[in-house]
């Protein structure tokens, strides 16, 4: 096997958290007109590092392959991320008192979702976004951004016109970027000598308690713990002084970083005892990681089962969304259109398209109301709630939610 090194300090990788075989790039949604096309799979293996407790896959394929020109995550058609985004700027605004003199940067800003909620306040906005489609959608609707991707290079350029953050913001980045100790040293370069970062990503001790293995795609190249990213941050002269545990992703968490030397924040005692329960709860312990491969192949079998049952009683299953997630889990289980005939998303971006190596395809969500399914498949279960409310139709003729994670629930 050829040597892998931890993407952080660089240690050999030698311990397997979970290997999820041969998967293709999780949002590289198939046109009806490549259906004969040849797909590439690649490696998706997790591993742990052995010094760090890093969480990673190895980089299988070059981020500027992943966040191409067609990239097809666009944040604003999610009603719960657009009402995250603004309960989170109004929360910073009131605890940091954000103004027309301060400077917001978010990196990955994908369509400036959340940055038009600081626009409309007056305060002063660029967002960073590598996928140029997703970044002109965001241009088109006011928002300064630059398709660029972010890391030392791009911080001394920003740094060169003056341009110093008093927030740099980062939700659902962190675990995206291959060069995990670029990035942070690029952010400690952008950041105003006051200034503060925050940072969202799904918390590694949920994916672990609640066997959540779909969150695992080429594209998250780390699966990130309070304990692993406090090294991270450390090592690059940045503090951590505060941490929340939020809903988003199905339990993730937002942590607050300055400057090393800056006193103006004292480490709330929310670090110590979250960084505590990692630790009683293994996050530096390889048992708890063999642990939770036991527990995604039995959760695969399960759920095998219950489609398989449904084929066999003549009930129809078929899936709501085409989120990434979704792709790893249908790929890995080896369901196709045998066992969930098509899947519905609200987005324009994906209809019509067919999902990554499954090929079952994408419609809209009106297909439901003209099937009658028997069984919905919520494919994106962290907005489960989002999706019953929009989908209740289906409750006319008997029709039910099925969630596949951590177990198989059906749900009137």
């Amino acid at each position: 096997m050829v040597a892998l090194n931890c993407r952080f300090c660089a240690c050999e990788l030698t311990e397997t958290v979970v290997d999820l075989g041969a998967s293709p790039l999780a949002n590289s949604y198939v046109s009806v007109e490549r259906v004969m096309d040849l797909e590439p799979f690649f490696s998706l293996h997790a591993f742990v590092c052995t010094n760090c407790f890093l969480v990673q896959v190895p980089t299988m394929a070059a981020r500027e392959d992943i966040f191409d020109e067609d990239y097809a995550y666009f944040s604003s058609y999610s009603a719960s991320v657009l009402s995250h985004a603004k309960n989170y700027v109004d929360k910073m605004t009131e605890r940091f008192k954000f103004d027309a003199h301060s400077q917001i940067l978010e990196i990955a800003s994908n369509d400036g979702y959340l940055l038009k909620n600081f626009k409309e306040r007056g305060v002063p906005v660029l967002g960073i976004e590598p996928s140029r489609n997703v970044a002109e959608a965001a241009i088109e609707a006011g928002i300064p951004t630059r398709v660029q991707f972010f890391g030392v290079e791009t911080a001394q350029s920003l740094r060169n016109e003056g341009l110093l953050a008093d927030l740099i913001i980062g939700n659902n980045v962190l675990a995206h970027v291959p060069d995990i100790n670029d990035f942070v040293a690029g952010m400690k370069i952008a950041l105003s000598d006051t200034g503060i970062i925050t940072m969202e990503f799904p918390h590694l001790m949920q994916m672990l308690e609640k066997i959540y293995y779909d969150t695992i795609y080429h594209e998250h190249y780390s699966y990130l713990s309070l304990f692993s990213v406090e090294a991270i941050f450390a090592h690059h002269g940045l503090k951590i002084f505060d941490v929340e545990e939020i809903a988003p992703q199905g339990g993730s968490l937002r942590i607050y970083a300055c400057h090393g030397q800056d006193g103006t924040h004292s480490v709330d005692a929310r670090v110590k005892a979250l960084r505590d329960r990692e630790l009683a709860g293994g996050v530096n312990s390889l048992a708890r990681y063999h642990d939770f491969a036991d527990k995604v192949h039995r959760s695969k079998r399960q759920l095998l089962r219950f489609l398989s049952d449904a084929k066999e009683n003549q009930k129809t299953v078929v899936g709501y969304g085409a989120p990434a997630k979704g792709n790893t889990l249908l790929n890995f289980c080896g369901i196709k259109t045998d066992l969930l005939e098509y899947t519905v998303d609200i987005s324009p971006h994906k209809q019509g398209r067919l999902l990554p190596g499954t090929r079952i395809p994408i419609h809209a969500p009106d297909k439901i109301k003209e099937t009658k399914p028997d069984y919905l498949l919520i494919l994106p279960w962290n907005i489960k709630s989002e999706i019953m409310e929009q989908m209740s139709v289906i409750r006319q003729w008997g029709g039910q939610f099925v969630v596949p994670l951590p177990d198989v629930e059906v749900l009137a």
